[in-house]
């Protein structure tokens, strides 16, 4: 794609933030393939010798990412047919960047459909209804199962919602329910019937990149539940591992090509999506091109600091956005811990090696009834309480754990 970008030069020090250490390791396993799926020329992986500058957009190139502007960049990619937008979840900058995207091609392009990764297709009446303006925030999340399904703070996405219901662009319900998801990676695809697979298809296999990719995150993954991962190429549960990250991503890309398929060349259709879904062209991308959808640009926020200056891997995307560094608080406190509702019990699924989740005594199993004094109602009741607490104080939690009730007392350390 020719964003007809611009060369500042040599460029001026800056730095992926350690948030981005995924990437770094993707850099690092030699992951920088193409966006647009196919093999790249001789020379043209690696790293961009640029450094970026904060505040702007970048396009990556195989000697050297060169700065653009909106203008060129949304001026591109507004013809094509799918336009996916990356983040993190948890950043606040990542979506705010996306309203601001959303906004650009809106005033280029008004007949847009926006794609949320958040959503999984059961509840797609419900956003049909919110966008029709027939539900408050608070009917929408309850009828979504925000809390749920999602557990990442609502806030964070609701200026884009509002976008949507405010300019009555229609909103696509992306993903499927986590019990697919974990079902795939308990047993298999070919172990799901197909009246479980929620009228999803066979996904595309992976390139040997994103199974390179995937297998450092399966790595990780077992670590954080304390135990460890064989190599990729003698280890059962990581191919489970990868089918089930090939559903997920099949499942958002169907919904993708149904909208546009239907809509012919009319709306243009954006995908809100997390970054590992899109980076180097895999993920969604790839199973939108086995679909026969290959005019589609990918968009990723990439936050940078004022540090020693790290590149930018060619071709991580058809072009990115140095989100400046900003003065944040201390980050919210962590038990170390990942939760799920099952059944309107909040149960503790994992604890991590070394956490304060394990040094308190909390186990794999446990039943959360109240934290702070107050019942735990959902997920998101208990994540509150956790980020809301002082250092050096001391948060009760009452689990259960078998038959036995009990208090464990979770001492959170001075910064």
């Amino acid at each position: 794609m020719d964003f007809l970008a611009e060369s500042d030069g040599p460029g001026v020090p800056m730095a992926a933030r350690e948030r981005l250490c995924l990437l770094a390791l993707a850099v690092g396993l030699g992951l920088a393939g193409p966006a647009a799926g196919s093999e790249p020329a001789a020379g043209e992986q690696g790293v961009s010798a640029i450094c970026l500058e904060e505040s702007g957009w970048w396009v990556p190139g195989a000697r050297a990412a060169q700065r653009s502007d909106s203008r060129r960049v949304l001026g591109a990619v507004v013809g094509r047919d799918l336009v996916l937008l990356g983040e993190e979840h948890d950043d606040a900058d990542h979506h705010r960047w996306q309203l601001q995207v959303l906004a650009g091609l809106h005033a280029l392009r008004p007949k847009l459909i926006i794609g949320f990764e958040m959503f999984p297709r059961r509840v797609q009446p419900v956003l049909d209804r919110w966008v029709a303006g027939e539900l408050s925030v608070a009917e929408l999340l309850e009828q979504t199962e925000w809390d749920e399904v999602w557990a990442h703070p609502a806030e964070l996405y609701l200026p884009l919602f509002e976008f949507a219901r405010m300019n009555r662009i229609p909103m696509l319900a992306l993903n499927v329910d986590r019990q697919l998801i974990r079902k795939v990676a308990a047993s298999g695809w070919a172990a799901v019937s197909t009246d479980q697979r929620e009228g999803v298809g066979n996904p595309a296999p992976a390139p040997a990149a994103y199974r390179e990719f995937l297998s450092e995150v399966h790595r990780q993954h077992a670590s954080l539940r304390g135990g460890s991962a064989d190599s990729p190429g003698r280890d059962p549960a990581f191919d489970r591992f990868v089918e089930s990250q090939l559903v997920w991503d099949r499942a958002m890309a169907e919904i993708l090509a149904r909208s546009k398929a239907a809509g012919g060349r009319g709306p243009l259709v954006v995908g809100i999506v997390g970054n590992g879904h899109l980076r180097f062209g895999h993920g969604v991308a790839h199973q939108l091109r086995a679909l026969g959808f290959g005019s589609t640009a990918t968009l990723l926020p990439l936050p940078v600091a004022s540090a020693e200056c790290t590149g930018l891997p060619a071709q991580l995307a058809d072009a990115v956005f140095a989100i400046p560094a900003a003065r944040e608080p201390s980050a919210p406190p962590r038990l170390g811990i990942a939760l799920e509702s099952h059944r309107g019990q909040v149960l503790i699924s994992s604890v991590g090696a070394g956490s304060l989740a394990e040094s308190s005594g909390l186990q794999p199993g446990d039943r959360i009834v109240a934290v702070a004094g107050r019942p735990a109602a959902d997920v998101s009741t208990v994540q509150g309480a956790v980020r809301r607490q002082p250092p050096g104080t001391v948060l009760p939690v009452q689990i259960e754990r078998g038959e036995v009730r009990r208090e464990v007392l979770v001492r959170f350390p001075v910064d």
